[in-house]
């Protein structure tokens, strides 16, 4: 059974909920069946204990023996129901624990994502306001009025692409997003990108080496959310005015494309979590980067729709390697 045809009560309750409600089941019917044995066994000990004494009475001495190995072999039976019933109760007790720890941990980072995606959304709104009473309340020369449209265009940008990717990731949550895959050259669209990125800032932060003539078959909007993310992140954990390099290239039937940044760094632990939904290392309350941990998630969903490889690399002498690997056609 798909998990769309599931009934409406295992789709609403959470798994932890739903781990404990099978362990208590579980300790239930397994309390019910030692009554049970229990029951039974005291009947046939009394049973053979009548037995006993009727062949003692017939002078058959070798009764008892065949009476306590009788009681032995019960007693077996019911050690060995206690021991699988310790077992799947410390397994039970393990899961939920675990369940719950999870829980808590998914709790947290939402937490921290309000509080993040809270100061992402009041920041540009705030900023672009401050410019649009600045143009009205003063008189200013050309060369400022467009240095302030350039500001508050960027500031636009910035809220557009943080409201596209609450968007996307919730529609990818919800698998309410499919790609669309057609022959894409993706040599021109990481060229225009570049561009286009580079475009925005007033001095070149993209810095392109580019193989001619790779093509792809790939959902084209798709690519290029997973560029603006890789580069976004590369562009917020890098040195400030410190270059990044996009790399594309063809390495036998793959394309390649690697996003490389001069920050500090990921470390080991955090490398095998950085694609995980709202995951961002650090506090929010101390953290100085911007962000909201959506950017890695959706970059990793998208690579797994085109049955991509993506994964994160040390950079010499530092920083981090973001390496997508797709099918070159």
């Amino acid at each position: 059974m798909s998990k769309y045809s599931q009934p409406k009560f295992f789709k609403e309750t959470p798994r932890p909920l739903l781990v404990f409600y099978v362990l208590v089941i579980y300790v239930f019917l397994q309390f019910m069946w030692w009554s049970y044995l229990l029951f039974d066994l005291n009947q046939q000990i009394f049973g053979l204990r009548n037995e006993l004494d009727t062949l003692k009475t017939q002078g058959f001495d070798v009764a008892e023996g065949l009476l306590q190995e009788k009681l032995t072999q019960k007693r077996l039976m019911i050690f060995g129901e206690g021991m699988v019933f310790i077992l799947f109760l410390s397994l039970g007790i393990l899961q939920i624990r675990k369940s719950f720890r999870r829980e808590s941990q998914v709790s947290r980072q939402q937490k921290n994502f309000l509080m993040s995606v809270t100061h992402e959304l009041k920041s540009p709104v705030a900023a672009v306001k401050l410019f649009l009473q600045t143009l009205g309340k003063h008189e200013l020369d050309r060369t400022r009025q467009q240095e302030i449209i350039r500001r508050a265009v960027d500031e636009t940008n910035r809220l557009d692409h943080l409201i596209g990717n609450i968007l996307m990731a919730s529609q990818l949550e919800n698998h309410a997003f499919s790609i669309r895959k057609e022959n894409t050259h993706l040599s021109e669209l990481c060229t225009q990108f570049a561009a286009g990125f580079n475009a925005r800032f007033s001095q070149e932060i993209l810095d392109t080496h580019i193989e001619k003539d790779i093509y792809v078959d790939a959902d084209q909007e798709a690519i290029l959310s997973i560029l603006l993310n890789l580069t976004e992140n590369a562009c917020k954990y890098g040195p400030e005015n410190e270059k990044v390099d996009l790399h594309v290239f063809r390495e036998k039937d793959c394309a390649v494309v690697q996003v490389k940044d001069q920050g500090s760094g990921i470390s080991s632990d955090d490398k095998k979590r950085i694609f995980e939904k709202f995951f961002r290392a650090g506090n929010e309350e101390t953290r100085r980067t911007k962000g909201t941990g959506l950017g890695l998630y959706i970059v990793g969903i998208l690579a797994e729709l085109h049955h991509a490889q993506i994964k994160v690399m040390n950079n010499q002498p530092e920083g981090s390697i973001f390496e997508l690997r797709l099918k070159s056609i």
